[in-house]
């Protein structure tokens, strides 16, 4: 099926999400065939008003933890066994990179290329936005504040839009999880000057499909060529969430009984210490 920016705009205003601040996690592929790909589903949305905020990970720079610096028990990593990657040793990440994991998916990596996008300032989970509000979603992350752009989504009563992927991919339970009372993960990337930092990432997302029945109420539906999509008005959502997480902590639990990141998180996540933030 092919699908047109009209097709796109269409949905938009179905939704009711036109002028107004959107995070989008989505497939290209789902659509159908996009004439133009990512960035036509980036215009769509900048034609229609609104300001795009999309996940724009780079897990490229990541570096293992360094022996001189204290590492947190419960953080869903055994330190023994695996080393950590190497890949990110000599990379410093910079606002201006247009480098973004390809799971990301084209609408992404369409963002990060454009001249006038606003990107976060975290190494490995940083958002990225355009549109009239990109600036205010991104100025306050930081690498201990990774969710921070969801945190403003929320203030400015914006919207997530999940086109064509399911509940893993709502990074909003992240905040959740964090405003329920849990500490979230600590990985590490270089610095400016190229020194190893802790920053805060989110946990395992496989068991977010179990909050389907949760955020059902407050979830809202169409459809845009081959793709579904759910839209979550994110005040509403988050507040769902860490209700929920509070009553019943293993939500969030992958179906590995074993999974040590779902294990640690349900837990409460890493011990920080103060020097940590």
């Amino acid at each position: 099926m092919n699908v047109s920016k009209g097709n796109i705009r269409q949905g938009i205003r179905e939704l009711g999400i036109s002028n107004g601040p959107v995070c989008l996690h989505s497939s290209l592929r789902s659509f159908g065939r996009v004439q133009g790909g990512g960035a036509v589903v980036v215009d769509a949305f900048l034609e229609e008003g609104c300001t795009l905020l999309v996940p724009s990970f780079s897990w490229t720079y990541e570096v293992p933890p360094p022996e001189d610096q204290k590492r947190p028990v419960r953080n869903g990593w055994d330190y023994e066994a695996y080393a950590g990657p190497i890949e990110g040793i000599d990379k410093r990440y910079e606002t201006d990179s247009i480098e973004v994991d390809m799971d990301m998916g084209a609408v992404s990596a369409a963002v990060v290329r454009r001249k006038e996008c606003k990107r976060g300032y975290h190494p490995l989970c940083s958002f990225s936005a355009v549109g009239p509000q990109a600036e205010i979603l991104v100025s306050k992350q930081s690498p201990i504040e990774a969710f921070s752009p969801l945190a403003v989504l929320q203030e400015l009563g914006g919207y997530v839009l999940l086109a064509g992927v399911g509940l893993d991919k709502l990074s909003l339970i992240h905040l959740a999880e964090k405003l329920s009372g849990r500490v979230l993960f600590r990985r590490w990337a270089n610095d400016s000057t190229g020194k190893p930092m802790a920053v805060e990432v989110g946990s395992c997302s496989k068991g977010f499909r179990k909050f389907k029945p949760v955020l059902a109420p407050v979830c809202r539906h169409c459809k845009v060529g081959l793709s579904q999509w759910h839209l979550f008005l994110a005040e509403q959502t988050v507040t769902a969430a860490v209700e929920a997480i509070r009553e019943h902590p293993s939500i969030t639990h992958c179906d590995d009984e074993k999974c040590e990141k779902c294990s640690d998180a349900v837990a409460g996540g890493p011990i920080i210490s103060m020097e940590w933030g």
